[in-house]
């Protein structure tokens, strides 16, 4: 049952990736990011000029940058779908991707804070913004500084010790990416039967990141099928503490989130030189 799943499975994943992939599908999305971002811009004008009422978004659009937290939601969802397609490649790439969601994510929220000053730029108006925006933007860019460091250090051992299995265990995350997708689409729609019947758009990301510690358990599960090394099964369970420390430094309060999602990359980063450090000193016939 599980190898006709996986047959069915895998050429929709390999399909649905390579349509994400492909240049025509990046020309559309900046197509329909300019265009949303104009539509958007244009509309918060005739609002704050009175010609139009929107009612449920009247006073969303009547901020002048409320078009800029929209084109960046929208790049995040895309961003979320290229975090879904690279998991079978690596975990640890994956986990490197939500890093970058996250750092996007506070570049959105640094954003936001901006929009709050509307068109008013004086300083009793803006102070209230300019530290939140402030800190924002840096936990962003030590996170991007982070995840490239991280990135750089990282070295691709195979979990398993012949090419047949390694090709099952690729297959088996292509089928729980599938699945990842269909959470995904369903976290959507319940989001936007929000947004058209009461004017609220709740922004998922940490349901979204909620599902991924799901998945990242079910992953070090099914290494389980591979392998019984330590230094393997001690490296996958810790990327899931990550996750979790991310989903966390969603919902935290101001600044608190910044500082986790801070040491959530430091602990991956402190993770990764060691599991170099002690790899290099281990056999490899010890691996598997």
């Amino acid at each position: 049952m599980l190898k006709k799943t996986l047959t069915y499975a895998e050429p929709i994943f390999n399909w649905s990736r390579d349509f994400y992939e492909s240049k025509n599908s990046l020309y559309a999305t900046s197509y329909v990011l300019v265009t949303v971002f104009i539509v958007c811009s244009l509309l918060s004008v005739l609002v704050i000029s009175d010609y139009i009422n929107l009612g449920y978004y009247q006073e969303k659009f009547e901020n002048p940058f409320f078009s800029i937290e929209i084109v960046f939601t929208l790049l995040l969802i895309v961003e979320l779908f290229g975090l879904i397609f690279i998991l079978p490649q690596s975990v640890a790439k994956s986990v490197s991707k939500q890093f970058e969601l996250l750092s996007l994510i506070f570049l959105r929220d640094g954003f936001k804070e901006f929009s709050h000053i509307g068109i008013n730029f004086e300083w009793s108006v803006m102070k209230d913004s300019l530290i939140p925006m402030v800190v924002y933007g840096f936990g962003a860019i030590i996170i991007f500084a982070l995840i490239s460091f991280t990135g750089s250090l990282q070295k691709r051992y195979k979990l398993t010790s012949t090419e047949q299995d390694q090709t099952q265990f690729i297959r088996l995350k292509k089928l729980l990416a599938l699945l990842l997708l269909v959470a995904f689409a369903a976290v959507g729609v319940n989001d936007l039967r929000i947004l058209f019947s009461t004017g609220s758009y709740l922004h998922s990301f940490q349901t979204f990141y909620t599902v991924l510690i799901f998945s990242d358990i079910i992953i070090v599960l099914i290494a389980l099928r591979y392998t019984l090394n330590y230094y393997r099964i001690f490296r996958y369970s810790a990327f899931v503490l990550a996750t979790i420390l991310i989903r966390i430094s969603l919902s935290a309060e101001t600044y608190y989130n910044v500082g986790i999602g801070v040491v959530a990359c430091l602990f991956v980063l402190a993770l990764t030189i060691a599991y170099n450090h002690f790899l290099k000193e281990t056999p490899q016939k010890k691996l598997i």
